[in-house]
């Protein structure tokens, strides 16, 4: 799920005196609206982050922290296409806070976006804590001793567990939302039991969930799940969304879902 969701590139844009222009580029998604500085190498942003903004239900003037906010894809996506948002992201490598940092200039939300390096698994011992209204997460999701370990270190840390899993990320979010705050996850649909399972036991009770599939007759490969802390049960397991119709071809919904 890595292809056709990029409206275009821009290296043109860049600041050619800074020191890293030649190794990256700008790239627009969102009908051209959101701007996202990455490294050409390293990182990149996949659909997976553009199908958990999409999937934040945003009310009012929220104030949302992104944790793991990597280049900021989720972050400059919420405030470009929802304007009273205020958003803060949480991201542990200073390169990608720097890109994130440039982003936010790019796409002219300063006065709504904050990044700031910091490590999520102490971010639940800040003064923060219970003061915003949505968390988001897009979390590392491989387990650390699990397949091909990957030689770049961006590429490692957001895809291996090796700095914080899945229970860092579900025990900070819930200590940051405020009560009946809501917590928004993309994870990978085999491991849906287990983050059931860790949502309900931070006190973020499963209240919607979205299964994600390539075609219509395939497994789904995603989950898309929201936790609604302290409340009651009761889950809402939404339509399938169906990605392909056919070889590198959007269904409607998908379509639709990546315009402004």
């Amino acid at each position: 799920m890595e292809s056709g969701y990029l409206v275009g590139t821009d290296p043109s844009i860049l600041d050619d005196t800074h020191p890293s222009a030649k190794l990256e580029t700008v790239d627009r998604v969102f009908d051209g609206r959101v701007a996202v500085v990455q490294r050409r190498d390293g990182y990149r942003f996949s659909l997976d982050s553009l199908l958990l903004a999409r999937f934040v239900e945003v009310r009012g003037s929220a104030r949302i922290v992104d944790l793991g906010a990597g280049n900021g894809v989720v972050a400059l996506s919420l405030a470009v296409l929802h304007e009273g948002v205020e958003v803060v992201g949480v991201e542990l490598q200073e390169a990608m806070v720097d890109r994130a940092r440039r982003g936010v200039d790019l796409n002219g939300v300063g006065g709504r976006v904050r990044m700031v390096t910091a490590d999520v698994r102490g971010l639940d011992k800040e003064s923060a804590s219970g003061s915003f209204d949505v968390a988001v997460c897009n979390p590392p999701y491989r387990p650390r001793r699990s397949g091909r370990v990957n030689p770049d270190a961006e590429r490692l840390l957001a895809r291996h567990e090796v700095e914080g899993g899945l229970a860092d990320f579900l025990r900070t979010g819930a200590s940051l939302l405020r009560y009946r705050g809501r917590m928004c996850l993309v994870y990978p649909a085999e491991r849906a039991v287990e983050l059931f399972s860790g949502m309900r036991g931070h006190g973020l009770e499963p209240r919607r969930v979205r299964f994600v599939h390539s075609f219509a007759d395939a497994p789904a490969t995603l989950v898309l799940a929201e936790g609604v802390k302290g409340a009651r049960t009761g889950l809402t397991v939404a339509p399938p969304l169906v990605i392909y119709r056919g070889e590198d071809e959007y269904t409607d919904e998908t379509a639709g879902l990546l315009k402004p």
